[in-house]
């Protein structure tokens, strides 16, 4: 049994990143054996006779508590569903931006890879160090019971979910720094909801926020990645440049002119909202 874990866990570092959210192949910026080592920079989870490990359990019951607030409560459940396409829609108000792979390629890319190469950092601690997940040390379920056969094959320590939100978050306000607060604000409540729904404990969410910034810190030596994100931070430039005009009617000699959605995609036949045409944000009523 230890030899075909082993294997598993050597096939993981030498080979590039299946992306869970897709199942796409992702060409990771750098294979789990380059990424820091969690078993070596930091501690374990704590031990069931420790202060730490009675603060995850009044935190559990913290979690279950934050069900009763229906707002709460329905954003811990849509957090709940893995993948990046769940943090462009949840993150989209934070950004102040839409990201789609069609509208914004190379943000997109940058996001998806980025994130990929992150989550490998929690490969080995998750498999060394096999926490069980509270619910099931309960004897209870989760606030999404429908999910909770997706998670029964992996264990607690690191949160997943914790370290593809903060690792988001980086790489978003790297993009937008401007609104800084609002995406590290939202990073944070999405590793936190997952207390609310009740499958990690709060150490685990913890040391995923540093693995994650420990492996965001590891982006930034790949000259790969760097392109990436100045190619990133481009395309967000030109967007919002071209969104960021004077709101007016849309005068009578601009009438014949081009018109662009607020994604900067040619419109030909507008509905209501707000549009650019003739270098103006215009409304159409």
């Amino acid at each position: 049994m230890k030899k075909i874990i082993s294997l598993f866990v050597f096939s993981m570092m030498m080979l590039n990143i299946v992306c869970a959210q897709d199942d796409t192949t992702v060409d990771a910026y750098f294979t789990t054996a380059e990424m820091p080592d969690m078993m070596v920079f930091m501690p374990g989870p704590p031990d069931s006779s420790s202060v730490a490990f009675a603060n995850d359990v009044n935190r559990y019951f913290w979690g279950k508590e934050m069900r009763k607030d229906p707002e709460r409560a329905a954003q811990a459940a849509r957090d709940a569903v893995y993948g990046l396409e769940t943090i462009l829609t949840e993150f989209e108000e934070a950004f102040g931006m839409k990201i789609t792979k069609d509208d914004t390629p190379e943000i997109y890319k940058v996001l998806l890879e980025g994130t990929a190469t992150c989550d490998s950092i929690c490969t080995l601690p998750k498999t060394r160090y096999g926490r069980t997940r509270p619910f099931v040390r309960f004897n209870e379920h989760t606030l999404v019971p429908e999910l909770e056969g997706e998670l029964n094959p992996h264990k607690s320590f690191p949160s997943g979910h914790t370290l593809l939100g903060w690792s988001s978050a980086l790489l978003m306000m790297e993009i937008n720094p401007d609104r800084a607060n609002e995406i590290l604000a939202r990073g944070y409540r999405y590793g936190e909801n997952r207390l609310v729904v009740g499958a990690h404990w709060q150490s685990d969410t913890d040391a995923a926020r540093l693995a994650a910034s420990a492996a965001y810190a590891r982006l930034h030596t790949s000259e790969r990645f760097l392109e990436q994100m100045k190619k990133a931070r481009e395309e967000f430039k030109r967007i919002t440049d071209a969104t960021s005009v004077k709101p007016t009617r849309a005068p009578q000699q601009t009438e014949n002119a081009a018109i662009y959605d607020l994604s900067g995609r040619q419109v030909s036949t507008p509905s209501q909202g707000v549009y650019i045409q003739g270098g103006q944000k215009i409304v159409r009523p």
